[in-house]
């Protein structure tokens, strides 16, 4: 009964102050101050302090504003633009033709962005209009895009696997090199779907584009080798253990630097936007994480993680059952909250069950940002459905409708990582 009334207590308490519109960060640290209130008989004064300087004065956590400022900077730069005129020659002949720009685009930029919304906004502002022009059916053009927007999430360096790994206190380095793989397989199943609907629906694609002499395939790649750079540069550095994340954070900026200059677009306003756009987003991230890290110092003197991972524990669900629970739930939360609240939220109560059952956390960490990834384009607030409505004037629902396969995939993508975990460790497990 115990649990049941804190956990009662919990949820109405973050429903009621994020349904008034509390920021998630401020409803998270009240809800702790109510947990410890009402359930324990420590002293708030004595937690809150010590908490606070404990999980922000963590030097693993400063690769976070990097890698976002990293992002931010190629924002502004004509990256995506070089990606599609460098991808169509190759692409073009394919099965969906330069649908497959979206995918792969989208593959690429997230290596070197780490957010979903960025990559799904950055690709998509080039790739749509291009799609349109060239006949491409809206339902493959549009549902591509926010399917494939969400390999920012899961090919590192990832926000929300700096996020998780700071919560559930496991290597970022490893969650890095285990996300490969994964983001890999992920690609290759969309565009698999791509080819097969394309097949299934021929007046939905164009004639395929004209081939392109291998001279001037070779001339176009150069405009890859930047991001190319890029990528070996911060994934390179830390799979061959020259770096450690926030090392490969600081060579991301300092590479997005030098191609934003070369490519002309470092000018004194890009620069400060850029710098005030991660200020931004690393301060709002800063601020959830805090406000979990002390619900969870609550949670932990009250007993409730325990308390559940013992239930868990006698039901004896395995690992299967617990994943296919713990999947329906995290989708449901994606339908109220965005990816790094689920993360820093829920991490700390469910990796107690996660453990005692005998999951690994690196692979839980990748399978967790999968199904946030189903959080990324489940309405209402899924953000790559604001971001392409915002590109493309449509609604909400009708994109939906053309994102529905994409989010089937990922359900494959997760009954995949469950039945052959070493997609995510056997990379870990070389490198380690």
């Amino acid at each position: 009964m115990d649990i049941l009334l804190q956990s009662g207590v919990l949820v109405a308490t973050l429903l009621v102050l994020l349904g008034l519109g509390v920021w998630v960060g401020v409803a998270l640290m009240a809800s702790g101050f109510v947990i410890f209130s009402l359930f324990t008989s420590t002293p708030v004064d004595a937690i809150l302090g010590t908490v606070m300087w404990v999980h922000s004065a963590s030097w693993t956590l400063t690769a976070l504003p990097l890698f976002i400022w990293m992002g931010e900077i190629l924002y502004r730069t004509r990256l995506a633009e070089n990606l599609f005129s460098g991808l169509a020659p190759l692409l073009g002949r394919l099965p969906g033709g330069l649908a497959h720009v979206n995918v792969v685009g989208c593959g690429i930029f997230a290596a070197v962005s780490g957010s979903s919304a960025a990559t799904t906004a950055t690709v998509g502002r080039i790739s749509l209009p291009e799609l349109k022009s060239r006949g491409y059916a809206d339902r493959l053009a549009i549902g591509s895009l926010a399917g494939s927007g969400t390999l920012g999430l899961l090919i590192p360096p990832s926000i929300v696997m700096i996020v998780y790994g700071v919560a559930a206190q496991v290597s970022i380095n490893r969650l890095f090199i285990a996300g490969v793989i994964p983001g890999l397989m992920l690609m290759a199943l969309f565009s698999s779907y791509i080819a097969i609907w394309s097949k299934l629906n021929p007046d939905g694609v164009p004639a395929p584009e004209p081939r392109v002499p291998m001279a001037e395939r070779l001339l176009r790649l150069r405009m890859l080798l930047p991001v190319v750079g890029l990528i070996v540069g911060v994934i390179g550095s830390i799979y061959a253990g020259i770096a450690t994340a926030t090392e490969a954070a600081a060579i991301g900026v300092l590479g997005a630097l030098i191609i934003a200059a070369f490519g002309k677009s470092l000018s004194l306003k890009a620069f400060i936007e850029s710098l005030m756009g991660a200020t931004r987003t690393s301060a709002m991230i800063g601020l959830i994480l805090l406000g979990a890290a002390f619900l969870t110092s609550a949670m932990s003197f009250s007993g409730l993680p325990g308390q559940l991972a013992e239930i868990i524990s006698a039901s004896g669900l395995g690992t299967s059952g617990l994943i296919a629970v713990l999947t329906v739930f995290f989708v449901l939360l994606g339908c109220f909250l965005d990816g790094i609240s689920i993360v820093v939220l829920t991490t700390s109560v469910v990796m107690p069950a996660v453990i005692a059952v005998g999951i690994d956390p690196i692979w839980f960490g990748i399978y967790l940002i999968i199904v946030v990834e189903m959080a990324q384009i489940t309405p209402p607030l899924g953000f790559n459905l604001f971001v392409i409505q915002n590109l493309t004037g449509k609604s909400i629902f009708e994109i939906t409708r053309m994102v529905v396969p994409y989010f089937l995939i990922l359900v494959l993508a997760v009954i995949l990582l469950t039945a052959f975990p070493g997609i995510a460790t056997w990379l870990v497990e070389q490198t380690y």
